[in-house]
């Protein structure tokens, strides 16, 4: 497999972010949670992935980040192995785990949002964004600060940078981690059911936010509840069940016409 270079266009927006699933199988002792996970998203795509309390859309998300360790199949970002590398041996190849400074590193071109915010308490809003950026990537401070301040501006928290995690809404939490999220310039962002923490009035700012960053061709991952937000935005759609992907197409197709028995039966519940 071979290493695809990532170049950056003058915003600082990778234009790179091709995902590939292949294979992925994942166990906790006796109990199979992927089942053999194939899944492709092309850059400036979105993926929503739906299903029900279970199905494996959560660990599968944590497998691309490699947050959890695949058991057998692979995970590549733009041709490049996910918390792996090749490595010849007499007899042929085998894969290799990378360290963890390594996989530190890897992990900063792919975003996680997670669904109970993640930031650090301890922490003002303005140095949560700054920190990956800082000691993983090495980059400057200053630069990371403007950048920050102007993540910021952009999910309508510009007030907030001197704040602390406690002293702000779910909502607006849920912000700084998508601000968090895009300070690292990531090729991939991943969101786990970002909005099922809040309060049902706090939703829509959050969706605004992540519809925007659809809209300007990140390549994004979203498992959610939000069947209307599939609908308006997703590229495609993924139904997932039983750590199988039972489904999947535009959401013209999945949506509207499903051909999986299953698939219908879960959209009546939900719908």
């Amino acid at each position: 497999m071979t290493v695809v270079e990532t170049t950056t266009q003058a915003s600082g927006a990778p234009t790179q972010g091709h995902l590939a699933v292949h294979g992925v199988h994942k166990s906790y002792g006796t109990l199979e949670v992927l089942r053999g996970i194939d899944l492709e998203v092309r850059p400036g795509e979105v993926t929503v992935i739906l299903g029900p309390s279970g199905s494996g859309k959560s660990t599968l998300l944590r497998v691309i980040n490699h947050l959890e360790k695949v058991d057998r199949g692979f995970v590549a970002l733009d041709g490049e192995l996910i918390g792996y590398a090749r490595r010849r041996t007499p007899t042929g190849e085998v894969l290799r785990e990378l360290k963890e400074k390594e996989i530190l590193v890897q992990r900063t071109s792919i975003g996680f949002v997670f669904q109970n915010f993640n930031l650090f308490g301890h922490l003002t809003v303005l140095e949560n964004i700054v920190e990956a950026p800082v000691s993983a990537q090495k980059r400057r401070r200053s630069e990371v600060e403007a950048q920050a301040r102007e993540l910021l501006e952009r999910v309508g928290l510009a007030d907030k940078a001197d704040a602390r995690p406690r002293q702000l809404s779910g909502g607006q939490q849920q912000r700084v981690a998508i601000a968090r999220a895009l300070a690292t310039r990531p090729r991939l962002l991943l969101f786990d059911e970002p909005t099922s923490a809040l309060d049902p009035e706090l939703v829509g700012d959050v969706l605004d936010v992540i519809k925007d960053l659809a809209r300007t061709g990140t390549t994004m991952i979203v498992v959610t509840h939000e069947v209307g937000f599939a609908r308006e935005l997703a590229d495609t759609v993924v139904f997932m069940d039983d750590g199988r992907i039972v489904e999947q197409g535009p959401p013209s197709q999945v949506l509207d016409a499903p051909r999986e028995d299953r698939t219908r039966t879960f959209l009546q519940k939900v719908l």
